[in-house]
């Protein structure tokens, strides 16, 4: 708890002070942010590891049936996220500003906005959870497990909203390291949970005893419960850290209005809407690539929805990263601190680079390993490992854009960024993707990912040096 304090005052010192800002001093800062914040992202992909290495244990239809649907989910995650952001981006510039009786209001609002969006969202997601599998173009045999998965993970949507939210609250008051602490706790109930849901009563031997333990046998759907109860467990924590104990946020002990107010809203909406547009459309553009596969068969199915995953472990440091940098430049820019802003941006931006580099190497290296835990199929195996070495040369690009979008948004430049990754995505992934899968089947899809990701990259670069984004600001002042 003091290290908590001690990090958020250094933070808070740095971007009032007068003096220039040493580039080791930014550094620093990023790292000390980024370090739980990767932790963080790093136990939200593990989740998903998680299930899919417990349901590959089962079989290739079962892991099938997950990886069709896999992508879907994420269009809803993502809308939860922009929700999330709309709110977070406001708390950071009014923290950076001094306002912390203000970005507790917008708090408030946040709380009761987000009932009522994820409420919205899991009735959608439930009404089409039945049809998406065909949808989608899934083999019955994978057809009713798929909708099991996604039914029950559409309907914890308000679990995951909260998750989201009282997390991105915390991480933009400068608390990075109780989101990734609660994050990993999440890890471990998830494979408790899923230990006990998804496989059936059993003896194990350990040490040469046989050991009988219970269990309820749900297989794909008991995925889907175990991680919802995770994500539930965490954002409760996470919600009464923020609402009890939070420095800056805390609301026990002042009194102060729920309703929503137009001005909070209209700011949330003019941030958070083209991110939710953007996920939603980018998130379709997987579910796109998902149809792309599917005929390629169950094996192609399942090793691509199982490299995602283990990709999603190489570069979820650089998300962690970019979440710093939304902390980071989202209070220096509320405190008006314009050249510390364009420096907090790069300096991030290449330590994103930086690591996301390293871990591409590494999974290079470890591929097999990686495909290896998930499943024992060898067809699955091998198109995985031929998938995740073919992208791991996109990684460094991959970061940029990555790390620059986090800077991005914490200016409140949501709009034509959001624009850059759907033109990536649409434009060049998916054609890509369409034109080759059925010359070089999976491995031709992957390709196309690698150099959407290294053009997007370079775009992104691009941007955050015309310093364009930075205007952003203003605009959003004025509503």
């Amino acid at each position: 708890m003091n290290f908590l304090l001690r990090q958020k005052r250094n933070l808070t010192e740095v971007i009032h002070q007068d003096q220039p800002v040493g580039r080791l001093e930014q550094l620093r800062l990023a790292v000390s942010l980024s370090i739980p914040a990767i932790i963080a992202q790093i136990s939200a992909i593990v989740m998903q590891y998680i299930d899919a290495s417990m349901v590959g244990s089962l079989g290739a239809l079962p892991a099938a049936s997950i990886g069709l649907v896999t992508t879907s989910t994420w269009i809803f995650f993502g809308l939860c996220s922009a929700c999330s952001v709309g709110f977070s981006v406001q708390v950071a510039h009014l923290l950076g500003a001094g306002k912390s009786k203000n970005a507790r209001e917008v708090l408030r609002q946040a709380l009761v906005a987000a009932i009522f969006y994820s409420c919205f969202l899991a009735v959608v997601g439930v009404a089409i959870s039945w049809e998406l599998p065909k949808w989608l173009g899934g083999a019955p045999d994978i057809q009713h497990n798929a909708t099991l998965y996604f039914l029950i993970t559409v309907a914890a949507m308000p679990l995951f909203q909260f998750s989201y939210l009282s997390a991105g609250m915390l991480r933009s008051s400068g608390d990075m390291l109780f989101p990734g602490a609660i994050g990993t706790l999440m890890c471990i109930l998830d494979v408790v949970f899923n230990f006990f849901l998804i496989f059936p009563s059993r003896n194990i031997n350990i040490w040469g005893h046989e050991i009988w333990l219970p269990g309820f046998g749900f297989g794909v759907w008991g995925a889907a419960v175990g991680t919802s109860l995770a994500e539930g467990c965490g954002a409760i924590i996470m919600l009464l850290k923020l609402v009890f104990y939070s420095k800056d946020l805390k609301l026990i002990g002042e009194k102060g209005s729920f309703r929503l107010k137009k001005s909070c809203m209209k700011k949330a909406f003019h941030i958070g809407f083209p991110m939710g547009v953007e996920r939603f459309l980018t998130s379709g553009a997987q579910v796109m690539i998902t149809i792309i596969v599917a005929p390629l068969g169950a094996c192609s199915i399942a090793a691509n929805a199982f490299a995602v995953i283990a990709e999603s472990i190489c570069y979820m440091p650089g998300y962690g990263i970019g979440d710093a940098t939304t902390t980071l430049v989202g209070q220096s820019i509320g405190a008006g601190k314009k050249v510390l802003t364009r420096q907090f941006a790069w300096t991030s931006t290449w330590l994103g680079m930086g690591v996301m580099t390293f871990f591409g190497a590494i999974m290079y290296i470890i591929a097999p390993w990686m495909m290896e835990i998930m499943t024992p199929d060898a067809e699955i195996v091998s198109l995985g490992v031929t998938a995740l070495r073919t992208e791991a040369w996109a990684e460094p690009m991959y970061a940029a854009s990555i790390v620059a979008y986090g800077a991005f948004v914490g200016a409140g430049d949501t709009l034509i960024p959001s624009f850059m990754n759907l033109g990536c995505m649409w434009g060049i992934r998916v054609i890509l993707a369409a034109l080759l899968a059925p010359v070089l089947g999976l491995h031709g899809v992957w390709i196309a990912m690698a150099i959407e990701l290294t053009f997007r990259g370079a775009f992104f670069l691009a941007r955050l040096k015309s310093n364009k984004w930075m205007s952003r600001i203003e605009k959003l002042n004025t509503i």
